[in-house]
Order: structure tokens, then sequence, then C-alpha cells
């Protein structure tokens, strides 16, 4: 399994997880509005600290977003593209959204696939502030009241990431965690399902990045970066499977299940469960 070395210390603790129940909530992104705010206000009118959210079809416009890049300095082992701003009206294909503060303020880190007004189909990194939505995107979203997501500066990375505060809830029947860099993820999430008392889960979503990535069917994305979303996944008996959608360093989209044990974390990962 590739890794990489970060350049601030490495943190003792490599999860954190919280258990929380989770809130299932359905709702229409309304056009005109910003991507940021159509996302977050129903979840913040229902009083959720965090959450993630899956969103598709419907388009864009404006439509602002960055790639996974090379590093732009000894100060992080990678960093984003230049943003990219197609003319025109971009359709949403799936995306994937976690859900916190920054500051006093609601937040959303957003991953996901679309299609350009020149019919490319790409991915990355959407800039949530400057997307607005142009036609209705449905979504749905499952939020957390206990376990709360903040942006705070991360020493290891040497980024502002979101990250997990807040006490379990006993009895709980969901869990939020984060995964730090060179962990494999499939067996991380097996940890905290393990950690849990979840011998049977639902993958309910997220985002994160990955050190390239490796498929079951033997495909292998070599980049050292990806931009990644959980397309859906699970734990049974206590063994994860994880179907991803991954973004390589020029916006090439590539799907698949994850080769367990050899998909490292390359800065965060977000991950939310419910019990099955």
């Amino acid at each position: 399994m590739r890794t990489l070395v970060h350049p601030g210390p490495v943190h003792a603790q490599r999860i954190d997880s919280v258990q929380d129940e989770p809130h299932m909530l359905a709702f229409v992104l309304q056009p005109g509005m910003a991507l940021n705010e159509a996302l977050t206000a129903p979840l913040v009118a229902a009083g959720m600290r965090s959450g993630t959210i899956a969103f598709g079809g419907g388009t864009l416009s404006p439509f602002r977003y960055v790639m996974p890049g090379p590093p732009d300095s000894d100060a992080h082992v990678a960093y984003f593209s230049a943003p990219h701003e197609p003319a025109g009206e971009t359709r949403v294909e799936r995306a994937n959204a976690t859900f916190g503060w920054q500051g006093d303020k609601p937040f959303v880190h957003v991953h996901g696939a679309w299609i350009e007004p020149d019919g490319t189909r790409r991915g990355g990194h959407m800039l949530p502030h400057e997307c607005v939505v142009a036609r209705a995107i449905q979504a749905r979203a499952w939020g957390f009241a206990a376990a709360e997501i903040a942006t705070a500066p991360d020493a290891e990375t040497n980024f502002t990431l979101l990250q997990l505060r807040g006490r379990s809830v006993e009895g709980a029947r969901g869990v939020v965690a984060r995964m730090r860099p060179n962990l494999d993820i499939t067996l991380a999430v097996e940890d905290v399902a393990r950690r849990h008392g979840l011998r049977d889960a639902t993958l309910l979503g997220s985002v994160g990045s990955l050190v390239g990535a490796r498929f079951t069917d033997g495909r292998v994305v070599e980049d050292h970066a990806t931009e990644v979303l959980i397309r859906s996944g699970a734990v049974r008996d206590g063994i994860a499977t994880l179907d991803l959608l991954v973004v390589d360093m020029a916006g090439r989209v590539h799907e698949g299940t994850l080769l367990r044990g050899e998909n490292a974390v390359c800065i965060t990962f977000d991950v939310m469960l419910e019990a099955t």
C-alpha cells in the first residue's frame, strides 16, 4: 500500500469517531441559491451539527471547481489545481457533501462527478460558495445532532480541515468518523464499526481523498492524490466493502469496489455509518 509523508508531526490518534443517531432528510436544492446555502439550510433548520448529503440531477451555473493537484510547496504533499469555470449549465451526475461548520457559519465539503456544457464528464471538488443552483436538484441527507464537525488547523497535513468533536450518545444507531492519513480506508471502516459494536452497517456516505486507488478488478489509479466519494458500502459480519467514485489529477472519473488493504487515506476521510 502506497503512503505519503506529511510535513507535520504524526497525530497519535488515527481515527476520531462519535456514536450518534442519524436523522434522514429529503429536500430540493432551489434555483438561485448558492450551493452551500442550499445544502446546509435544511440541516441547520433541523438542529443538526454534522451530516452527509447525497445529491444529483439538475444543474449548476455558475459552476466552479478544482481537481486534486501536485504539491504547491513543501508545505503540503498534495494540493489543488487552479479553479475551472465552464461556461453554461453543468449537470450534476452525483455528488456527496460533508456538512459541518466554519466558525459559526454552516459549511459543506463537496466532491462529485458532472457533465459539463460541452458534454465532457469530469469530477473533483466543488467550490460551494461559488456554485449556484440553476435547475432544481434532489438531495437526501443524514444529519447528526450531537456529533459536531467544524474546521480547525491540522498540524500533520498543514491544511485547515473539517474535524470531529462531541460525545457519543449511548445506544445510538449511527457513527460519525474521521480517518487520518495513511490508513487503509476499508480496514479503518471495519475498525470504526468494531469499536462501536456495529457488526452489520450501511455506509451513509461522504467524502475524502486517497493515495491513488486500487480496485478489486485490477484497475489502478496511479496519481498520488485523488478526490473520492462513497457511492455505496456496507459492513457485513465485520468485513467492509466500499464502492467509490474516484477522481484523478486530470479530472477523470473512475468507479468501482476498492481492494481491501491497498488504499491509504491521502489527507482526510469522513465516513458515516448506520447499524442494520
